[in-house]
């Protein structure tokens, strides 16, 4: 990192169990489950999430759930700017101990998911892409997820904490159990690569999950071209809403989509897929290819 900490600084560095619990006393905080908090104490894991994120000087980074300011800390110490968003009020006057040192970190009280990030990104980082790091919530991962990749907000780099499971399923291909929309919507937008993977013990209080740090690396442009890229994710949403169904059935069955038997079998046999193929066995450039075919019918 290109800048260090004054000797004299009121407060050293978090990211042990000792100091997060000198730092919970002090403030008599009490963990709230409706957050999701689970505070990271480890400094291996925080050190590969800071290798992983690249943080440079002249970078804007976008902290969603600081939490007592572990994380935070550290970003500051390397980025030009930092903007943390958390949500509990009871942790804001915590944060604004922890980072008093650090004049380059904004915390705001919200909720990343009723905030404008476009106009964030504009004001803080003057049309740069900025890069995301986070602990993120499990129990809104994906919400807040599919906010950063399909809104259009100029990111270079997205690197959290997310429960196991959900990393596993960003990351895989067809075939897998694991394999879903969430996975295509994921590997659209993003390159998706597991950093490392994380026991419950490095968080305070310990989830009851496994954790993994998961990196997405925005795509300029998308591995595939569509011609209507709403059509195709709800193709991927239809495809496996019923995972046991056949494709066509899954499309003929789902509420946001309208068309009928024989307009189904007409863009499968287009794509040169069989009647029965499941959705579970498609890649993304065959949404893609199957999105094109439906399009056409609806010009």
């Amino acid at each position: 990192m290109k800048k260090i900490l004054n000797k004299e600084m009121a407060m050293p560095y978090l990211g042990d169990p000792k100091r997060t619990i000198e730092v919970l006393k002090k403030y008599e905080f009490v963990f709230q489950k409706r957050f999701g908090q689970n505070f990271l104490i480890d400094s291996h894991v925080l050190a590969k999430i800071l290798k992983a994120a690249d943080i440079g000087e002249n970078d804007f980074v976008l902290e969603i759930g600081p939490g007592i300011g572990t994380l935070t800390q550290h970003l500051a110490a390397a980025a030009g700017k930092v903007t943390a968003v958390e949500i509990d009020p009871a942790l804001i006057p915590v944060l604004e101990d922890t980072l008093q040192d650090f004049p380059n970190a904004e915390v705001v009280h919200s909720d990343i998911l009723k905030m404008d990030l476009k106009k964030l990104a504009e004001e803080k980082s003057q049309g740069r892409p900025m890069k995301v790091v986070a602990n993120l919530p499990y129990y809104i991962t994906t919400p807040i997820l599919m906010e950063l990749l399909e809104k259009k907000i100029p990111i270079d780099s997205i690197t959290v904490m997310v429960q196991k499971e959900v990393a596993k399923r960003m990351c895989v291909g067809p075939g897998s159990k694991d394999y879903g929309a969430l996975s295509l919507a994921v590997q659209y937008y993003a390159e998706p690569s597991i950093i490392a993977s994380v026991p419950p013990n490095c968080f305070m209080p310990r989830p009851k999950v496994g954790s993994s740090v998961i990196q997405l690396k925005i795509y300029e442009k998308p591995p595939v071209a569509v011609q209507d890229v709403h059509l195709m994710f709800q193709l991927i949403r239809a495809s496996f809403n019923q995972r046991r169904k056949t494709l066509a059935n899954g499309l003929l069955n789902y509420e946001g989509l309208s068309f009928q038997k024989e307009e189904i079998q007409q863009a499968l046999e287009e794509c040169g897929f069989a009647p029965n193929v499941r959705g579970e066995s498609l890649r993304l450039e065959e949404f893609a290819r199957l999105a094109d075919a439906f399009a056409r019918q609806l010009e």
